[in-house]
């Protein structure tokens, strides 16, 4: 797969066959299109092209700046759509500039000038340009004046990406990661860089490494015990993880605790990745640190038995 980001200095695209979208989380659900993409390419003898935005369209034309949570960071997005095995990568500057541009420039000078698409393919409901006035019917109009196929991707993918999009966020913010697991076709993952914590995890034979979130539009799991893998410089290491306030040891702020097991190197300031498998329990104030300590040991027996 190729990656572009300049999208004044495309390559000359042999027969592109393309389809536009966000694409976070990178589902089964858009795993159709893809396919549906790839098939449509072949058969056009020509290259299969997604066209994606960043940052995401709601940051740039949304009054409510926050609120942005995403399944999927940039890199991860594109390290699971390469996994698809699409020719090109397109990721378009998501500007005020981009998003003010008339929605029939937008066709011509935009997705016609700069791709010359044998074949778009996109949703009954794709909107586009200023104000999102562009829609399906202008796009098919435009189709014999610019000589270009358009595919409609039917509602009911449609819908089923929707749905499981909204599924996927919901079971990740409950803590819900086995059913997030199957809408997704892959165990949800997240990155995080190591630092120093208060280290009491070690005094009791458990040590920790203390994740710091290295995207803050990246969705964060549901507060309890999980069951996870962490990979460490290119190693997969079976681990265990806690999120949330630590209330046995009085903890004030929320934090991301991984206990690796059988792992003793120093990993500070490095960023390790963890992947999620199956949620444990919810977090508990034991009676001391003993009890606590009781309570890991049983924590890791059933990590084990899932990993």
């Amino acid at each position: 797969m190729q990656i572009h980001r300049d999208i004044n200095n495309l390559p000359a695209f042999k027969n592109a066959v393309i389809t536009i979208g966000t694409f976070d989380g990178v589902h089964l659900g858009h795993k159709q299109i893809i396919d549906n993409l790839k098939a449509e390419a072949v058969k056009a003898g020509g290259e299969s092209v997604i066209i994606t935005f960043h940052p995401h369209p709601r940051k740039v034309v949304s009054s409510v700046i926050t609120g942005v949570r995403l399944i999927n960071t940039l890199p991860e997005r594109i390290e699971l759509l390469e996994k698809t095995g699409i020719d090109h990568l397109v990721i378009v500057p998501f500007t005020d500039y981009f998003a003010s541009q008339a929605a029939e420039e937008y066709i011509s000078d935009f997705l016609v000038a700069r791709f010359k698409p044998h074949t778009i393919i996109i949703g009954y409901d794709h909107r586009f340009g200023k104000e999102r006035t562009g829609d399906y019917k202008m796009m098919e109009e435009k189709a014999a004046v610019y000589n270009y196929q358009l595919k409609e991707i039917p509602e009911h993918i449609l819908n089923t990406i929707k749905v499981s999009s909204t599924n996927i966020r919901n079971a990740i913010l409950q803590s819900n990661i086995e059913e997030a697991n199957t809408l997704l076709g892959y165990d949800f993952f997240f990155e995080g860089e190591v630092f120093h914590g208060d280290k009491i995890g070690r005094t009791i034979g458990y040590p920790t490494a203390n994740l710091k979130n290295t995207d803050e539009e990246k969705i964060s799991l549901g507060d309890g015990i999980y069951a996870v893998y962490a990979t460490v410089d290119g190693k997969i290491h079976k681990a265990m993880m806690s999120i949330g306030f630590r209330p046995t040891v009085n903890g004030k702020l929320r934090v991301t605790e991984v206990n690796i097991f059988d792992f003793d190197k120093e990993i500070y300031g490095q960023t390790i990745r963890v992947s999620v498998k199956k949620y444990l329990r919810s977090e508990v104030k034991f009676d001391g640190l003993e009890a606590l300590k009781a309570q890991l040991h049983k924590d890791k027996e059933d990590s084990l038995a899932c990993l």
